[in-house]
Protein backbone atom coordinates (compact mmCIF):
# COMPACT_ATOMS: atom_id res chain seq x y z
CA UNK A 1 0.00 0.00 0.00
CA UNK A 2 1.62 3.75 -0.80
CA UNK A 3 2.01 5.81 1.70
CA UNK A 4 -0.06 9.61 0.69
CA UNK A 5 2.18 12.20 -0.57
CA UNK A 6 2.73 14.98 2.45
CA UNK A 7 0.16 17.85 2.17
CA UNK A 8 1.30 21.17 1.38
CA UNK A 9 0.16 24.63 2.75
CA UNK A 10 -0.57 27.54 0.01
CA UNK A 11 -1.82 30.74 1.09
CA UNK A 12 -3.22 32.61 -1.99
CA UNK A 13 -4.22 35.83 -2.44
CA UNK A 14 -6.69 35.58 -4.35
CA UNK A 15 -10.10 33.23 -4.91
CA UNK A 16 -9.27 32.89 -8.80
CA UNK A 17 -6.28 31.18 -7.51
CA UNK A 18 -8.54 27.56 -7.06
CA UNK A 19 -10.55 26.67 -10.06
CA UNK A 20 -14.05 26.65 -9.08
CA UNK A 21 -14.70 23.13 -9.94
CA UNK A 22 -11.83 22.21 -7.09
CA UNK A 23 -12.95 24.32 -4.76
CA UNK A 24 -16.86 23.47 -4.90
CA UNK A 25 -15.64 19.63 -4.78
CA UNK A 26 -15.30 20.38 -0.64
CA UNK A 27 -18.29 21.77 -0.44
CA UNK A 28 -21.09 19.98 1.63
CA UNK A 29 -24.64 20.53 3.19
CA UNK A 30 -22.75 21.67 6.19
CA UNK A 31 -20.54 23.91 4.58
CA UNK A 32 -23.67 26.16 4.09
CA UNK A 33 -23.54 28.39 0.57
CA UNK A 34 -21.94 31.35 1.21
CA UNK A 35 -18.52 28.71 1.08
CA UNK A 36 -19.29 28.56 -2.64
CA UNK A 37 -16.72 29.31 -5.28
CA UNK A 38 -18.95 31.60 -6.88
CA UNK A 39 -20.04 33.93 -3.53
CA UNK A 40 -16.41 33.90 -2.77
CA UNK A 41 -15.27 35.16 -5.99
CA UNK A 42 -18.40 37.94 -6.35
CA UNK A 43 -17.16 39.39 -2.99
CA UNK A 44 -13.78 39.81 -4.65
CA UNK A 45 -14.27 40.95 -8.12
CA UNK A 46 -17.49 43.15 -6.83
CA UNK A 47 -14.99 45.48 -5.16
CA UNK A 48 -16.76 44.37 -1.96
CA UNK A 49 -13.97 41.99 -0.01
CA UNK A 50 -10.73 43.50 -1.43
CA UNK A 51 -7.56 45.50 0.23
CA UNK A 52 -8.85 48.75 -0.37
CA UNK A 53 -11.83 47.85 1.92
CA UNK A 54 -9.62 45.99 4.53
CA UNK A 55 -10.09 42.79 3.30
CA UNK A 56 -7.39 41.65 1.93
CA UNK A 57 -7.81 37.60 0.78
CA UNK A 58 -5.09 34.88 2.26
CA UNK A 59 -6.85 32.06 1.80
CA UNK A 60 -5.55 29.00 3.43
CA UNK A 61 -5.50 25.69 0.80
CA UNK A 62 -4.10 22.54 2.00
CA UNK A 63 -2.38 20.03 -1.35
CA UNK A 64 -1.44 16.73 -1.85
CA UNK A 65 0.17 16.97 -5.29
CA UNK A 66 -2.27 18.39 -7.65
CA UNK A 67 -5.00 17.13 -5.62
CA UNK A 68 -6.75 20.26 -3.05
CA UNK A 69 -7.93 18.27 -0.20
CA UNK A 70 -8.46 21.27 2.67
CA UNK A 71 -9.41 24.84 2.25
CA UNK A 72 -10.72 27.98 4.04
CA UNK A 73 -11.83 31.55 2.90
CA UNK A 74 -9.66 33.77 4.60
CA UNK A 75 -8.82 37.23 4.86
CA UNK A 76 -5.65 39.21 6.61
CA UNK A 77 -8.43 42.39 8.21
CA UNK A 78 -6.96 46.49 8.53
CA UNK A 79 -10.47 46.53 11.01
CA UNK A 80 -13.14 44.41 12.45
CA UNK A 81 -16.15 45.62 9.80
CA UNK A 82 -18.07 43.63 8.71
CA UNK A 83 -17.50 40.61 10.90
CA UNK A 84 -20.57 40.53 13.07
CA UNK A 85 -17.91 39.18 15.84
CA UNK A 86 -17.40 42.38 18.27
CA UNK A 87 -13.79 42.86 19.27
CA UNK A 88 -13.02 46.31 19.00
CA UNK A 89 -12.63 46.19 22.89
CA UNK A 90 -9.66 44.13 22.40
CA UNK A 91 -8.07 46.36 19.59
CA UNK A 92 -8.52 49.57 21.98
CA UNK A 93 -7.13 47.46 24.78
CA UNK A 94 -4.40 46.09 22.86
CA UNK A 95 -3.34 50.03 21.65
CA UNK A 96 -3.56 50.85 25.33
CA UNK A 97 -1.04 48.58 26.33
CA UNK A 98 1.32 49.80 23.11
CA UNK A 99 0.71 46.91 21.27
CA UNK A 100 -1.01 46.41 17.08
CA UNK A 101 -3.95 44.60 16.99
CA UNK A 102 -4.32 44.76 13.01
CA UNK A 103 -3.76 43.33 10.64
CA UNK A 104 -5.02 40.00 11.88
CA UNK A 105 -6.03 36.86 10.34
CA UNK A 106 -10.00 36.09 9.71
CA UNK A 107 -11.23 33.12 8.75
CA UNK A 108 -14.62 34.53 7.59
CA UNK A 109 -17.15 34.98 5.19
CA UNK A 110 -16.86 38.50 4.89
CA UNK A 111 -20.28 40.32 5.71
CA UNK A 112 -22.16 37.13 6.13
CA UNK A 113 -22.94 35.77 9.89
CA UNK A 114 -24.12 32.64 8.87
CA UNK A 115 -22.19 29.44 10.68
CA UNK A 116 -20.85 26.51 8.72
CA UNK A 117 -17.84 24.62 8.18
CA UNK A 118 -14.80 27.03 8.29
CA UNK A 119 -12.78 24.30 6.81
CA UNK A 120 -13.58 22.26 3.66
CA UNK A 121 -12.20 18.97 3.67
CA UNK A 122 -11.79 16.81 0.50
CA UNK A 123 -14.65 13.91 0.49
CA UNK A 124 -11.94 10.61 1.83
CA UNK A 125 -9.56 12.50 3.61
CA UNK A 126 -9.81 12.75 7.64
CA UNK A 127 -11.26 15.61 8.72
CA UNK A 128 -9.81 16.03 12.22
CA UNK A 129 -6.32 15.68 10.72
CA UNK A 130 -6.27 18.54 7.98
CA UNK A 131 -8.50 20.81 10.01
CA UNK A 132 -5.60 20.79 11.93
CA UNK A 133 -2.89 20.83 9.42
CA UNK A 134 -4.59 23.85 8.27
CA UNK A 135 -4.32 25.95 11.28
CA UNK A 136 -1.31 24.93 11.89
CA UNK A 137 -0.19 26.40 8.73
CA UNK A 138 -2.18 29.27 9.41
CA UNK A 139 -0.36 29.89 13.36
CA UNK A 140 2.84 29.68 11.31
CA UNK A 141 1.75 32.32 9.11
CA UNK A 142 0.35 34.35 11.58
CA UNK A 143 3.45 34.43 13.31
CA UNK A 144 5.81 34.65 10.08
CA UNK A 145 4.08 38.04 9.64
CA UNK A 146 3.80 39.00 12.79
CA UNK A 147 -0.26 39.36 13.19
CA UNK A 148 -1.81 39.79 16.42
CA UNK A 149 -4.08 36.86 16.17
CA UNK A 150 -5.97 34.37 14.13
CA UNK A 151 -10.11 34.79 14.81
CA UNK A 152 -12.44 31.88 13.05
CA UNK A 153 -15.83 33.47 12.70
CA UNK A 154 -19.16 31.11 13.05
CA UNK A 155 -17.93 27.15 12.92
CA UNK A 156 -20.07 24.89 13.45
CA UNK A 157 -20.34 22.87 16.56
CA UNK A 158 -18.55 19.57 15.37
CA UNK A 159 -15.44 22.17 14.61
CA UNK A 160 -14.72 23.25 17.99
CA UNK A 161 -12.60 20.53 19.75
CA UNK A 162 -9.83 20.90 17.03
CA UNK A 163 -9.94 24.72 17.67
CA UNK A 164 -9.78 24.29 20.89
CA UNK A 165 -6.92 21.42 20.57
CA UNK A 166 -4.90 23.32 18.38
CA UNK A 167 -4.89 26.46 21.37
CA UNK A 168 -8.19 28.82 20.15
CA UNK A 169 -10.66 30.30 22.87
CA UNK A 170 -13.85 29.46 22.43
CA UNK A 171 -16.16 33.07 22.01
CA UNK A 172 -20.31 32.41 22.39
CA UNK A 173 -22.84 34.32 20.58
CA UNK A 174 -26.47 34.15 19.98
CA UNK A 175 -28.65 34.18 17.09
CA UNK A 176 -32.74 33.60 17.03
CA UNK A 177 -33.57 30.97 14.42
CA UNK A 178 -37.25 29.30 13.08
CA UNK A 179 -36.78 25.77 13.32
CA UNK A 180 -39.29 23.62 11.64
CA UNK A 181 -40.91 20.80 14.01
CA UNK A 182 -42.86 19.17 11.24
CA UNK A 183 -45.13 21.83 10.45
CA UNK A 184 -47.10 21.34 7.71
CA UNK A 185 -49.46 24.32 7.95
CA UNK A 186 -48.07 28.36 9.08
CA UNK A 187 -51.84 27.21 11.72
CA UNK A 188 -49.45 24.55 12.95
CA UNK A 189 -46.95 27.10 13.86
CA UNK A 190 -48.94 29.37 15.40
CA UNK A 191 -50.90 26.45 17.50
CA UNK A 192 -47.33 26.16 19.65
CA UNK A 193 -47.92 29.96 21.17
CA UNK A 194 -49.92 30.67 24.09
CA UNK A 195 -53.33 32.32 22.92
CA UNK A 196 -52.70 35.96 23.64
CA UNK A 197 -49.20 35.67 21.64
CA UNK A 198 -51.20 33.70 18.87
CA UNK A 199 -53.81 36.37 18.19
CA UNK A 200 -51.19 38.91 18.37
CA UNK A 201 -49.54 37.03 15.71
CA UNK A 202 -52.27 36.92 13.79
CA UNK A 203 -53.25 40.97 13.75
CA UNK A 204 -49.52 41.23 12.37
CA UNK A 205 -50.44 38.37 9.82
CA UNK A 206 -53.66 40.38 8.67
CA UNK A 207 -51.53 43.77 8.42
CA UNK A 208 -50.59 43.47 4.70
CA UNK A 209 -54.15 42.46 3.45
CA UNK A 210 -55.88 45.02 5.32
CA UNK A 211 -52.76 47.89 3.75
CA UNK A 212 -53.48 46.35 0.01
CA UNK A 213 -49.63 44.92 0.22
CA UNK A 214 -49.08 41.85 -1.77
CA UNK A 215 -46.08 39.57 -0.48
CA UNK A 216 -44.72 36.83 -3.24
CA UNK A 217 -41.23 35.62 -3.06
CA UNK A 218 -39.21 35.34 -6.91
CA UNK A 219 -36.90 32.38 -7.02
CA UNK A 220 -34.95 30.72 -10.06
CA UNK A 221 -35.85 31.47 -13.65
CA UNK A 222 -38.69 34.28 -12.40
CA UNK A 223 -35.57 36.34 -10.89
CA UNK A 224 -34.57 37.03 -14.37
CA UNK A 225 -37.54 39.63 -14.36
CA UNK A 226 -35.68 41.36 -11.02
CA UNK A 227 -33.65 44.45 -11.85
CA UNK A 228 -29.81 44.92 -10.05
CA UNK A 229 -31.02 48.35 -8.93
CA UNK A 230 -33.87 47.57 -7.27
CA UNK A 231 -31.52 45.08 -5.77
CA UNK A 232 -29.15 47.30 -4.54
CA UNK A 233 -32.33 49.78 -3.46
CA UNK A 234 -33.41 47.52 -1.42
CA UNK A 235 -29.86 46.86 0.57
CA UNK A 236 -28.76 50.75 0.58
CA UNK A 237 -32.14 51.77 2.23
CA UNK A 238 -31.35 50.18 5.21
CA UNK A 239 -27.84 51.05 5.70
CA UNK A 240 -28.27 54.83 4.54
CA UNK A 241 -30.83 55.03 7.54
CA UNK A 242 -28.51 54.92 9.94
CA UNK A 243 -25.69 57.14 11.37
CA UNK A 244 -23.38 54.55 11.78
CA UNK A 245 -24.39 52.53 8.67
CA UNK A 246 -22.01 51.37 5.81
CA UNK A 247 -22.44 50.24 2.20
CA UNK A 248 -19.73 47.16 2.80
CA UNK A 249 -20.92 45.85 -0.46
CA UNK A 250 -21.12 47.33 -4.02
CA UNK A 251 -23.94 47.24 -7.05
CA UNK A 252 -21.97 45.14 -8.58
CA UNK A 253 -22.13 42.39 -5.99
CA UNK A 254 -25.84 42.39 -6.11
CA UNK A 255 -25.55 41.75 -10.43
CA UNK A 256 -23.28 39.05 -9.68
CA UNK A 257 -25.45 37.77 -7.60
CA UNK A 258 -28.53 37.24 -10.16
CA UNK A 259 -25.45 36.77 -12.90
CA UNK A 260 -23.92 33.92 -10.62
CA UNK A 261 -25.36 32.98 -8.21
CA UNK A 262 -29.22 32.66 -8.70
CA UNK A 263 -29.83 28.99 -7.77
CA UNK A 264 -29.29 30.61 -4.40
CA UNK A 265 -31.20 33.35 -4.25
CA UNK A 266 -34.59 34.19 -3.15
CA UNK A 267 -36.63 37.45 -3.18
CA UNK A 268 -39.80 38.49 -1.15
CA UNK A 269 -41.00 40.79 -2.65
CA UNK A 270 -44.04 43.15 -1.32
CA UNK A 271 -46.18 45.31 -3.23
CA UNK A 272 -48.78 47.77 -3.18
CA UNK A 273 -50.59 48.83 -6.09
CA UNK A 274 -48.03 47.61 -8.22
CA UNK A 275 -45.52 49.64 -6.61
CA UNK A 276 -42.44 47.53 -4.55
CA UNK A 277 -42.46 48.93 -1.47
CA UNK A 278 -40.67 46.70 0.35
CA UNK A 279 -38.03 43.58 -0.20
CA UNK A 280 -35.52 40.92 1.30
CA UNK A 281 -32.69 38.93 -0.78
CA UNK A 282 -32.49 36.04 0.91
CA UNK A 283 -30.18 33.17 0.55
CA UNK A 284 -31.27 29.25 -0.12
CA UNK A 285 -29.13 26.08 1.56
CA UNK A 286 -30.31 22.70 0.44
CA UNK A 287 -32.41 22.75 3.75
CA UNK A 288 -31.94 25.91 5.18
CA UNK A 289 -33.16 29.56 4.39
CA UNK A 290 -30.55 32.32 5.39
CA UNK A 291 -31.86 35.91 5.83
CA UNK A 292 -29.77 38.25 4.52
CA UNK A 293 -30.64 42.16 2.74
CA UNK A 294 -33.94 43.59 3.56
CA UNK A 295 -34.93 47.01 2.70
CA UNK A 296 -38.48 49.15 2.64
CA UNK A 297 -39.56 52.27 0.79
CA UNK A 298 -42.63 52.94 2.45
CA UNK A 299 -43.27 52.62 6.05
CA UNK A 300 -46.26 50.51 6.86
CA UNK A 301 -47.27 48.65 10.57
CA UNK A 302 -46.13 44.96 10.88
CA UNK A 303 -43.91 45.65 6.99
CA UNK A 304 -40.74 44.75 7.84
CA UNK A 305 -41.93 41.19 10.67
CA UNK A 306 -44.15 39.83 7.32
CA UNK A 307 -41.43 40.54 4.70
CA UNK A 308 -38.69 39.29 6.86
CA UNK A 309 -40.34 36.96 9.19
CA UNK A 310 -43.60 35.81 8.69
CA UNK A 311 -43.59 35.17 5.18
CA UNK A 312 -39.94 32.84 4.47
CA UNK A 313 -41.71 30.63 7.62
CA UNK A 314 -44.35 29.84 5.45
CA UNK A 315 -42.39 29.64 2.78
CA UNK A 316 -40.24 26.67 4.89
CA UNK A 317 -42.73 24.62 5.71
CA UNK A 318 -44.27 24.52 2.51
CA UNK A 319 -40.99 23.81 0.91
CA UNK A 320 -40.17 21.32 4.12
CA UNK A 321 -37.16 23.76 5.08
CA UNK A 322 -35.74 22.45 8.53
CA UNK A 323 -34.37 25.79 9.18
CA UNK A 324 -34.57 29.56 9.01
CA UNK A 325 -32.05 32.00 9.64
CA UNK A 326 -32.75 35.45 9.45
CA UNK A 327 -29.59 36.68 10.49
CA UNK A 328 -27.71 38.64 13.49
CA UNK A 329 -29.55 40.73 16.12
CA UNK A 330 -33.53 41.74 16.92
CA UNK A 331 -34.91 40.31 19.88
CA UNK A 332 -38.23 41.02 18.81
CA UNK A 333 -37.61 38.05 17.01
CA UNK A 334 -38.00 35.79 20.07
CA UNK A 335 -41.29 36.67 20.38
CA UNK A 336 -42.46 35.63 16.94
CA UNK A 337 -41.39 31.87 17.55
CA UNK A 338 -37.49 32.64 16.72
CA UNK A 339 -35.68 30.46 19.32
CA UNK A 340 -32.15 31.45 20.87
CA UNK A 341 -29.26 29.54 19.10
CA UNK A 342 -25.66 29.26 20.32
CA UNK A 343 -23.09 30.54 17.99
CA UNK A 344 -20.01 30.17 18.01
CA UNK A 345 -16.15 32.09 17.33
CA UNK A 346 -12.55 30.70 18.37
CA UNK A 347 -10.12 33.45 19.18
CA UNK A 348 -6.15 32.91 19.34
CA UNK A 349 -4.07 35.93 20.39
CA UNK A 350 -0.16 35.69 19.80
CA UNK A 351 0.27 38.41 22.62
CA UNK A 352 0.78 36.39 25.71
CA UNK A 353 -1.02 39.60 27.93
CA UNK A 354 -3.76 39.87 25.47
CA UNK A 355 -4.04 36.36 25.49
CA UNK A 356 -4.69 36.11 29.04
CA UNK A 357 -6.74 39.06 29.09
CA UNK A 358 -9.10 38.11 26.44
CA UNK A 359 -9.49 34.12 27.83
CA UNK A 360 -10.44 35.73 31.35
CA UNK A 361 -13.03 38.31 29.68
CA UNK A 362 -14.17 35.04 27.20
CA UNK A 363 -14.50 32.87 30.26
CA UNK A 364 -17.04 35.30 31.98
CA UNK A 365 -19.12 36.23 28.60
CA UNK A 366 -19.80 32.70 28.30
CA UNK A 367 -21.32 32.30 31.67
CA UNK A 368 -23.12 35.04 30.77
CA UNK A 369 -24.50 33.91 27.76
CA UNK A 370 -25.41 30.21 28.96
CA UNK A 371 -26.83 31.97 31.91
CA UNK A 372 -29.07 34.07 29.57
CA UNK A 373 -30.45 30.89 27.03
CA UNK A 374 -33.68 29.67 29.52
CA UNK A 375 -34.84 33.59 30.07
CA UNK A 376 -34.63 34.02 25.82
CA UNK A 377 -36.14 30.48 25.35
CA UNK A 378 -39.09 31.40 27.58
CA UNK A 379 -39.73 34.92 25.94
CA UNK A 380 -40.63 32.78 22.98
CA UNK A 381 -44.48 32.39 24.13
CA UNK A 382 -44.20 28.75 23.38
CA UNK A 383 -46.97 26.52 25.34
CA UNK A 384 -45.34 24.80 28.02
CA UNK A 385 -42.41 27.25 28.16
CA UNK A 386 -42.34 29.10 31.63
Amino acid sequence: MSTPLPTTLRILPSIHEVPAPLWDALVDDAAVPFLEWAFLAALEDSGSAVPERGWHPRHLTLWRGSRLVAAAPAYLKDDSQGEFVFDAPWATAAERAGLRYYPKLVLAVPFTPATGRRVLVAPGEERAAREAELYAGALEFARAEHLSGIHVLFPTEEELPTLEAQGFAMRLGVQYQWRNDGYHTLEDFLARFHSKRRNQLRRELRAPGQQGIHLRTLRGDALAEVDVDTLYRIYTSTVDKYPWGTRLLTRDFFARMLATFRHRCELVEARRGGELVAGALNFRGNQVLYGRYWGCFEEHPFLHFNVCLYHPVEEGITQGLTRFEPGAGGEHKLTRGFEPRLTYSAHLLLHPGLERAVRGFLEHERAAVRGGLPQWRAETGFKGDA
